[in-house]
């Protein structure tokens, strides 16, 4: 009876504890680890304050405790507790239990973009295969038959549903690496430790809990946050553990039975949490720059071109500075020596300039997206930026008024200005829309005839050629320079 009992609660036999190594609890006083508290941020602070008057377990974990550790302020926090995802939910005014696979719940605070949520998670028990329900790699498992299991595994040892909960020591062991399985409390200020995360941490040594192998056959997706750590972190001095690394170019294959649209967002963590080019570099590094995803490679194909490599740099800068990036933007850096090729080929037989354009991205869209986007806004927003192009060359009569009132015009000017800076248009041609969009109407009225004596003095430009326009007369308003938009105050931001 009591070994059913304890079944039910940790979700395993008591007896296969002793099989596995869950590590040793260590309490590393305030004194040892030097964590600053103030660094905590106050809404984590409530999270934890509010589930302990409740009577639960609650800890920051994860990559906060290995910034905090560093000296850092984290940027986000996770919260992990032996309350369970509905008894956390009673506790906050705006909780939402997310997710199928993994059960969590997301607390709210603020609204708008100034928004913050802090993702709680319930401690999870250690997954053994042989106590989770087997689904059969070849055979197609329906979503009813998936939620009614607890665990489930696929037949190369591929997690497909874990919502089993487990003690804290279990749930350290459940997780990547050990810089990432720490516990902090900022009630009492100890640090949780079961596999010298801390130790690694001061080494500077990211070093995956247990069997690298076996870890990447749970979640394939894991050889990607190897690669995305690795990279983040490489600023600071860290390294893939030799053991951890190793693995990593050979078990490519494991990522086949990953969903495409899982492996997108992937791809798009990768790049747009300020590390692309480091990413990159780390993909090539480690042998991986084929195979996880067929846009991801083109990506790390050209990632030394200079404009795709100007929109990797521009990408990390503004994610440095805290400013939003959209996938759109630097898919549309990415993808458009595609649409250019496939342009200048239907405007050399003779197609008109727009519909040859239109007809190049849809060829884009069918061999390099495909559906994985759902051809929703991703789509409609990188053939905007796309369809502009074209239109920043006319510069007389009603069209520099009707594109600068575009919802989409700050993106469409923001990758001209990239043009611009690699050479593939004229940088006097981005100068001029920068000062025409912060222009008033009579000094707009000034630039068009400007633009229209400039035409008269130069031969029409094609679609594939670029022209050099002379250097404008100083601009009188607006107190406008020629750098890029979002380089100085005052300056048109960048519409990523």
């Amino acid at each position: 009876m009591i070994k059913k009992f304890i079944q039910k609660i940790w979700g395993q036999p008591q007896s296969r504890r002793g099989l596995v190594d869950f590590g040793k609890r260590v309490e590393i006083p305030a004194s040892v680890h030097g964590i600053n508290s103030n660094l905590v941020d106050e809404r984590a602070l409530n999270v934890v304050r509010t589930l302990q008057d409740a009577g639960y377990e609650a800890y920051v974990v994860g990559g906060a405790v290995r910034d905090l550790l560093l000296g850092l302020r984290p940027k986000d926090f996770d919260v992990a507790t032996d309350a369970t995802p509905e008894e956390v939910k009673s506790l906050f005014r705006r909780a939402f239990i997310i997710g199928r696979r993994f059960r969590i719940v997301h607390v709210v605070y603020g609204r708008g973009r100034e928004h913050e949520v802090i993702e709680v998670s319930t401690f999870r028990a250690h997954l053994d295969n042989r106590a989770a329900e087997q689904v059969k790699g070849n055979e197609k498992t329906s979503k009813s038959e998936l939620a009614g299991m607890t665990h489930a595994v696929d037949s190369s040892g591929r997690v497909l549903r874990d919502n089993v909960w487990g003690p804290q020591d279990e749930d350290a062991t459940r997780r990547d690496f050990t810089v990432n399985a720490m516990y902090y409390d900022p009630e009492s200020q100890y640090l949780v430790d079961y596999h010298g995360g801390m130790q690694d941490a001061k080494k500077k040594v990211l070093r995956m809990i247990g069997d690298p192998v076996a870890r990447y056959r749970e979640d394939p997706v894991r050889i990607i946050r190897a690669v995305r750590f690795a990279a983040k972190l490489s600023p600071l001095g860290f390294k893939l553990e030799s053991k951890t690394a190793k693995p990593l170019a050979t078990m490519l294959n494991l990522l086949a039975d990953v969903p495409q649209s899982r492996l997108f967002d992937e791809m798009l963590k990768l790049l747009q949490t300020g590390h692309a080019l480091a990413s990159v570099a780390q993909l090539q590094s480690l042998g991986l720059h084929k195979g996880i995803y067929p846009l991801l490679d083109v990506v790390v194909e050209r990632a030394d071109t200079p404009f795709v490599k100007a929109a990797l740099a521009d990408t990390d800068r503004r994610v440095g500075e805290g400013k939003p990036v959209a996938p759109s933007f630097l898919l549309a850096c990415v993808l458009w020596a595609d649409v250019k090729v496939g342009w200048d080929q239907r405007v050399t037989q003779r197609v008109p300039p727009f519909p040859a354009l239109q007809e190049a991205i849809d060829d884009v869209f069918d061999a390099r997206i495909g559906d994985v986007s759902g051809r929703g806004k991703l789509a409609a927003d990188m053939r905007e930026i796309w369809m502009m192009q074209p239109r920043f060359e006319k510069r007389i009569g009603s069209t520099p008024f009707s594109l600068v009132e575009q919802p989409r015009f700050r993106a469409g000017f923001d990758f001209l200005r990239l043009r611009a800076e690699v050479g593939d248009v004229d940088l006097s041609l981005a100068d001029w829309w920068q000062e025409f969009s912060m222009a008033d109407d009579a000094a707009r009225e000034d630039l068009i005839q400007q633009a229209k004596s400039e035409k008269d003095h130069l031969p029409a430009s094609g679609t594939a050629k670029k022209r050099r326009a002379p250097r404008r007369r100083k601009p009188s308003t607006n107190n406008v320079s020629s750098a890029s938009p979002s380089a100085e105050p005052g300056k048109l931001p960048s519409g990523e």
